[in-house]
């Protein structure tokens, strides 16, 4: 009779220690699904960056990707700030070169991937004639729409072209700042502003906009967008995998259809 209770005693004991891990191997599975990589990226890299992480998660059903789309400079002071990046894409070096100052970054993983153009944008039925940036100053031309210089990439590129071409001062006085790109790229499309200063590949996603000049390339530093891994990611592998996803043929040919240059 003892002999076969301990022999219930040893298969009860072993169905239990088979029970716990299954139960923990389920757990590790449903935590692997569950992995998050949250991505903060410049305005105009929205449209892109969506169709980006739709092909990725595809290919990765176990990562969800969380993006954080703003202007560059916002987007900056959050990750100085504490706030959850595992990853930055910005849309001009200054803010990534204060955040490498400041040790933000993963040292090594900084690389820069695509390049862009800024463009002078008029509301698709314009009447105004406007054709050059030098037709800013005109006095028809009562509301021009800017990035914020100071924290947004393409406020400071506009601010180096009206200043290459000596009309700063000038259109300044008719200035209205958005607080990223798609704000300036929305005014423009209602018709709030006559005109604006914004990247072509925003411009190109619009039908209420008109492109009618394009910044000579010796007016501007060149439009070098940088990506990289921010320093305290949870997620360091996952990252990695997805920095080295944006430089695959497959996110390339994503990237140029909306209007961007690649990097190789």
């Amino acid at each position: 009779m003892r002999v076969i209770d301990l022999k219930k005693i040893f298969t009860l004991l072993m169905a239990l220690t088979f029970l716990l891990l299954t139960g923990c191997g389920g757990n590790s599975a449903q935590e692997k699904k569950s992995s998050e990589l949250h991505i903060s990226a410049a305005a105009s890299l929205t449209d892109a960056m969506k169709e980006i992480s739709t092909a990725y998660e595809k290919e990765n059903p176990n990562v969800k990707i969380i993006f954080n789309f703003g202007s560059s400079g916002a987007l900056q002071q959050a990750i100085e700030n504490g706030g959850e990046t595992d990853l930055f894409f910005s849309a001009a070096q200054k803010q990534m070169d204060s955040l490498e100052k400041s040790a933000n970054l993963v040292e090594g993983t900084r690389k820069n991937f695509l390049e862009n153009e800024i463009v002078l944008i008029v509301p698709a039925d314009s009447d105004k004639k406007i054709s050059a940036f030098e037709d800013l100053t005109r006095a028809d031309v009562q509301h021009v729409a800017l990035g914020e210089p100071k924290g947004v990439p393409v406020g400071q590129y506009s601010e180096e072209i009206l200043t290459a071409l000596n009309i700063l001062d000038a259109v300044k006085a008719k200035a209205v700042y958005g607080s990223d790109v798609r704000q300036v790229l929305a005014w423009v499309e209602s018709s709030e502003a006559d005109c604006g200063i914004v990247y072509a590949t925003d411009a190109a996603v619009s039908d209420k906009v008109k492109v009618v000049a394009v910044a000579a390339q010796n007016t501007h530093k060149p439009v070098i967008y940088p990506a990289a891994i921010v320093k305290g990611t949870k997620n360091l592998d996952d990252a990695k995998k997805f920095l080295n996803f944006v430089g695959t043929d497959a996110a390339k040919n994503i990237f140029e259809k909306y209007g961007f240059k690649c990097i190789d």
